[in-house]
């Protein structure tokens, strides 16, 4: 019979590292080992048994021309496609089961509670508390994590273990809010308010009176039939009473439209928070000011996601928990999901940890594969903060989470009427992670031979352009906390951007026909149904010598680029790509 060491050793021998990190990251201390009794809960993920071809198919459902446009999937035929093989549910079972677990097997996912003790023999490694140096709870994590090399091939991440991650700041991408005082309010706010249907497009305010102007947007939807919603994370709460004063301010048609409220991972809708709810104010304001009177939900979600910490982002944590909302959305039944939902928070690509932001990705395209719209903000940093890549602390520009995932529609800004220009703060560039996807392939290949080698040491080119489009992100009129406040930043740019999609989605709806879905490749398709932005740039990396006292920057050029995409939205002209038949009135 074998000793304990032997045994162990044995393990050890034939296990294969998942995933490692080299040390404590920066910032973190380790308070101690973790008690051997002290549980704990894990959750892995198993490979779906037709992750390429569910990739072909939401590809073929997507494709404007192709026979199975608009075909969706129902949460069961999706299902069908994520499902792992038996065998590899069957061996990861069998293995947690030898050492008394009782998992919960919920299709490609399996969550399970055990002691530390036995979640240290299973994973070939030792679990600790450790502690960020500027405060929040501890963390129960692990430096590195293996499983037995059979076992491997049935397994993509089991979380959290190397992930740390903390209680922090938000992370939303509002650039600037700037609350209105007197002076202000006697400028800027009241004279509009006086008649609130005047387009006054000015640099100084944009309103949704404004936005329906700029993009020729006059069709109204029916109030039934389909739903629009947005992702509220970190604690903030869009506000029933600031709703109703942006009604009476700036949207009078729409008085009396609220919205409802799903929670989600512990989620809650507290009306009465000390916290910020700009961000949510912004959303909800937006979205009803472009689609009003299609109905709204707001996504409330509870927790925080894992980070790898970076020098724009050492801690603590400030990522949204992503997969536990999406494991929870795709779970609804059909009837529940949304026709479009945007979400206007990001971090760093590199901050998210590579398995956990493809698994996020892939649960995007699920989402898609079902008929659902995501969009979501580019980002509020240009080509990057300090734009340096943490694995070797090289210059290099930092594409945005989930802003450059190819399975969601990113949205960048612009500022100005007359005409639209890129803002400086819009996000833009390339992947690290996803290869150029076969929709944007001509539109990036032209932006790329027209600057050359500009920047290409700083960049894959070969790998997924963002953000896709852009609408006004500068000086949005909204009302938070009872107090007028101008926002700036590509969170507003997704949710106007939504809006549209919704209206597109209900013209589609009163045809019989399906919702559009994952949007790209029918964007792409239709470029003439965007006013190009050819002025303008997205700045940043000020702080990287590598790029000069005034940092990197990409240029807004004629057709697709990284700060503004294909550029914004000609309503009329998506309407009748979108749904031929139906006026615009």
């Amino acid at each position: 019979m074998l000793s304990l060491a032997t045994a162990l050793f044995a393990t050890a021998a034939t296990a294969r590292l998942m995933d490692s990190l080299p040390s404590v990251p920066q910032g973190w201390t380790q308070l101690r080992q973790a008690a051997l009794d002290e549980p704990i809960t894990l959750r892995l993920a198993l490979p779906q048994q037709h992750a390429a071809a569910l990739e072909q198919a939401v590809l073929d459902m997507s494709t404007p021309g192709h026979a199975n446009y608009g075909k969706h999937m129902s949460r069961l035929e999706l299902r069908s496609y994520t499902a792992p093989t038996q065998e590899a549910v069957s061996s990861v079972l069998s293995w947690l089961t030898s050492s008394n677990i009782k998992p919960l097997v919920n299709n490609d996912w399996i969550t399970f509670s055990t002691t530390v003790e036995t979640a240290n023999e299973l994973l070939n490694t030792t679990f600790a508390w450790y502690q960020y140096e500027k405060g929040g709870s501890p963390k129960l994590r692990t430096l590195d994590y293996s499983v037995p090399d059979e076992l491997a091939d049935s397994i993509d991440l089991i979380q959290p273990t190397t992930r740390f991650g903390q209680l922090g700041a938000k992370k939303s991408t509002i650039f600037d809010m700037h609350i209105l005082g007197p002076v202000d309010e006697e400028a800027k706010v009241n004279a509009q308010a006086a008649s609130a249907a005047v387009a006054d497009c000015n640099t100084s305010q944009i309103t949704p009176a404004c936005i329906k102007s700029l993009y020729n947007i006059h069709y109204t939807p029916a109030a039934t039939g389909n739903l629009v919603a947005f992702a509220s994370y970190l604690e903030e709460y869009a506000r029933y009473s600031d709703l109703a004063s942006f009604e009476t301010k700036w949207l009078p048609a729409a008085a009396g439209q609220n919205f409802t409220v799903q929670l989600v991972n512990g989620g809650l809708n507290n009306q009465n928070s000390n916290s910020d709810s700009g961000e949510a104010n912004l959303d909800i304001q937006y979205i009803l000011g472009v689609s009003a009177p299609i109905p709204i939900l707001e996504y409330s979600t509870g927790g925080r996601g894992p980070l790898v910490p970076t020098v724009d982002e050492p801690g603590p944590s400030s990522n949204e928990p992503y997969l536990e909302f999406l494991t929870y959305l795709l779970d609804q039944p059909d009837s529940a999901l949304p026709q479009t939902l945007s979400t206007s928070y990001g971090e760093e690509e590199q901050s998210v940890p590579a398995d956990y932001a493809l698994k996020v990705c892939n649960m995007f395209m699920q989402l898609g594969a079902r008929g659902v719209s995501v969009l979501f903000s580019s980002g509020d940093s240009g080509p990057g903060d300090s734009c340096v890549r943490v694995t070797d602390n090289a210059a290099y520009f930092q594409p945005t989470f989930p802003g450059a995932c190819p399975y969601i529609t990113s949205v960048g800004a612009t500022h100005g009427v007359s005409p639209e220009t890129a803002v400086s703060f819009s996000s833009g560039g390339f992947s690290t992670l996803h290869a150029r996807p076969s929709w944007q392939s001509t539109a990036v290949s032209t932006y790329l031979t027209s600057i050359g080698k500009t920047y290409s040491a700083y960049f894959n080119a070969s790998n997924r352009g963002f953000p896709d489009v852009a609408t006004q992100g500068a000086s949005f009129a909204v009302v938070d906390k009872g107090r007028n406040a101008l926002l700036s930043g590509t969170s507003a740019s997704s949710p106007t951007f939504a809006g549209v999609v919704a209206l597109l989605n209900a013209a589609r709806k009163s045809q019989g026909l399906a919702p559009l879905g994952f949007l790209n490749p029918f964007l792409y398709s239709n470029a003439a149904a965007f006013t190009d932005i050819t002025s303008g740039y997205g700045s940043g990396c000020t702080s990287n010598s590598a790029f000069g006292r005034n940092g990197a920057r990409w240029n807004a050029t004629t057709g697709w680029d990284p700060v503004t995409g294909l550029g914004t939205p000609l309503f009329d002209k998506l309407l009748a790509a979108a749904a031929p038949g139906v006026k615009n009135a």
